[in-house]
């Protein structure tokens, strides 16, 4: 049956978010309906509002989502009523070359169901009856959602939702970015540009893998102040140095082993780039503007051996890393609780999205539903 339920909406581009009553359909084959207990405000759904990732209003915000499935539909087997689960906000069909290659993150699918289900429709539509997008396939930023079984990922009932929640986003990005996709080694020297939500979780990833010195670089001394708290062993406020990359090299003694742009800006990537020894790796792991661009010393590539990357969703596979991650906190390995910086219900969505925006949240702010 049909569900009304509050959401955060962006109605426009450049203007603040609204929260809403909309109508949530039942869920047809292959999908399945949640109540959600909790939702990341993440820099994505910001990016989303301002127009820096071209989602098309009006959309449902949210894709870092954890609830319980209330009701499932046709064709739908591995879930049922009652699980507890966490959005994924990459469709992966399980088909494509990708998904049978390892790299399901890179699925075709996820492409064609950025603002709708992988059917092109959605499940949702506003009290005037008009339809509405959904952020990533998912929309999870409301009391209620219908997703595609290929954006859920069943999770353990004894692990809190609101902490859940956040591996479906930031925890996987940063944490994925560097165990997944760098592959940090024990004893390496790592350096990571950005200290919000997906930063901090690069900087724990690192010090989880066993990187013996983790450089956490970023404008604020609060967030430098929490990277300590998540692992890292030097930092430095860019803010301050005339030349971050000089700073950098003569810190590490000669260069990072590899190094993370957690911003989504070509100039930090650059920086990134440019802090690397011989052999080196940098990850570009931020969503950069469409028409932002990197520029590097071309033959340093080929003289120096090094390597510059990008990390999409921390190379996930949901069905497998998902479960991993909770081991980890289960175990005290991954620290959780510490990036929720602020709570808020559904109604101070648009403080939580002012506070993102001015850099008030170290970390990361919560939307909880219950």
């Amino acid at each position: 049956m049909e569900q009304r339920a509050k959401a955060v909406i962006c109605r426009e581009i450049n203007q603040p978010v609204t929260v809403e009553e909309i109508i949530v359909e039942p869920p047809r084959h292959g999908e399945v309906m949640i109540k959600l207990a909790a939702c990341g405000v993440c820099h994505s759904d910001l990016s989303a509002t301002n127009g820096t990732i071209p989602f098309p209003p009006p959309v449902v915000l949210g894709h870092e989502g954890a609830g319980r499935i209330v009701a499932v539909g046709e064709g739908v087997s591995d879930y049922k009523v009652g699980d507890h689960v966490v959005s994924s906000f990459v469709s992966m069909c399980g088909k494509c070359r990708y998904c049978q290659t390892g790299r399901p993150q890179l699925c075709d699918q996820a492409a064609k169901a950025a603002i709708s289900l992988p059917d092109g429709t959605t499940r949702v539509r506003d009290l005037a009856g008009n339809r509405l997008h959904v952020f990533s396939g998912c929309g999870v930023m409301a009391e209620y959602a219908t997703l595609h079984i290929d954006n859920v990922v069943k999770v353990d009932q004894q692990m809190p939702l609101d902490k859940a929640a956040l591996i479906g986003c930031g925890v996987m990005t940063g944490y994925g970015a560097a165990v997944n996709t760098a592959r940090v080694d024990a004893g390496s020297v790592t350096v990571i540009f950005g200290c919000g939500g997906v930063g901090l979780n690069a900087i724990q990833g690192c010090a989880i893998a066993g990187a013996r010195m983790i450089v956490a670089v970023d404008t604020s001394d609060a967030k430098l102040e929490a990277a300590r708290q998540f692992g890292a062993t030097h930092v430095v406020n860019s803010a301050g140095q005339e030349n971050v990359v000089k700073a950098i090299l003569k810190l590490t003694e000669g260069g990072a082993d590899y190094a993370f742009e957690c911003v989504g800006l070509g100039e930090i990537a650059a920086q990134a780039y440019g802090v690397l020894r011989k052999g080196g790796t940098a990850v570009v792991v931020g969503v950069a503007g469409q028409k932002d661009i990197t520029s590097i010393r071309t033959a340093t590539l080929t003289f120096g051996e090094k390597t510059l990357t990008g990390s999409y969703f921390g190379s996930a596979r949901p069905r497998e890393d998902f479960p991993r991650l909770i081991g980890l906190y289960r175990n005290h390995r991954l620290k959780l609780d510490e990036l929720i910086s602020r709570t808020y219900t559904i109604d101070e969505a648009p403080q939580a999205f002012a506070d993102m925006q001015a850099g008030r949240n170290a970390a990361r702010g919560v939307i909880v539903f219950e």
